[in-house]
């Protein structure tokens, strides 16, 4: 498919800007149907708002409370983004990994 630069209007700002050829074949290779409502300077302000570009609501936003455990195989001491509840294992991000990479060979 053969395409041409395309002028569109910012739904946010109301500037116009080109949708390049170049950017029209990145949006259907990557399979976007839609094309972009915002002009160049929205989307980026609008990524630095949502914590670039990662969706997040309210609840996750902000920085991630770790909790101290003992590692379950190796007696470490590790941190993880959970509270253990003491009736499951918890591992180390080593001895996670490893267990991971031989359950999956």
């Amino acid at each position: 498919m053969i395409y041409q630069d395309k002028t569109l209007t910012c739904k946010e700002c109301g500037a116009e800007f080109v949708f390049t050829a170049g950017q029209q074949e990145f949006f259907a290779e990557k399979g976007f149907t839609n094309e972009p409502s915002r002009c160049p300077a929205c989307r980026a302000a609008r990524k630095q708002r949502t914590g670039g570009g990662q969706r997040r609501n309210d609840f996750y936003s902000g920085p991630r409370q770790m909790y101290k455990a003992i590692c379950s195989q190796c007696g470490s001491l590790t941190e993880v983004p959970f509270e253990p509840r003491g009736d499951r294992p918890v591992y180390c991000r080593e001895c996670y990994s490893n267990m991971r990479a031989r359950n999956y060979r």
